[in-house]
């Protein structure tokens, strides 16, 4: 089903007797369908959000603003995070996900919103897979994600995301207690197969 109640443009596709939620967060220019077929992928038994983001750069849907590529505006972010946190809490209740694991999965704009959440609203998600993500900000107090376990996927050659960042981020992230696994692949900022077969594996493993 796709439609736009509770705030947001979302498509939502149930499973049958599923424990888990992936809620899928695309990248910049991207919507609600476009990480559909990923999510069937990493989890063809799990409930499927998939929201649009709702800011348009240049007529690109994002999540967030940002003042130039790799700058973002901190506190749209934050804003939007808590706005994208209380839709994801209010689809839960209306789809009857609250027994169900939730999941972020999150490519780009979609994973670094994704990371942000885990910052500011630690007990939202049981897990992550964030794919090419970057440190989205620096928190005043580090959360607690001591039960969060997250998978990283970065390219070293992404023109777009310096790997100094997304280490930054795997550093924050355990620090905070969080269990990250990272796989680091020698392409750029397109997904790679043996990175998807890899989250698969590792979300199987949860």
């Amino acid at each position: 089903m796709t439609t736009n109640d509770l705030g947001f443009h979302y498509r939502f596709e149930p499973k049958p007797g599923a424990g888990r939620t992936l809620v899928l967060l695309h990248g910049t220019g991207a919507d609600e369908n476009d990480l559909i077929p990923l999510g069937l992928t990493l989890d063809p038994k799990a409930h499927l959000l998939s929201p649009r983001g709702k800011v348009l750069e240049n007529g690109m849907a994002r999540f967030f603003r940002r003042l130039a590529e790799g700058v973002f505006d901190v506190e749209d972010l934050k804003a939007r995070t808590h706005e994208l946190a209380d839709f994801v809490e209010a689809a839960a209740q209306t789809h009857d996900l609250a027994g169900t694991q939730l999941v972020a999965v999150g490519f780009s704009n979609g994973a670094n919103i994704a990371a942000s959440t885990l910052l500011l609203r630690p007990t939202l998600f049981r897990a992550a897979v964030l794919l090419r993500p970057m440190v989205p900000f620096e928190p005043a107090e580090p959360p607690d994600l001591t039960d969060v376990d997250v998978f990283v996927g970065a390219g070293r050659s992404d023109p777009l995301i310096d790997p100094a960042s997304t280490e930054r981020l795997v550093e924050m992230l355990t620090a905070c207690g969080a269990s990250v696994e990272v796989l680091w692949n020698p392409g750029g900022h397109q997904l790679a197969p043996p990175e998807v077969h890899a989250a698969t594996k590792w979300l199987a493993g949860l």
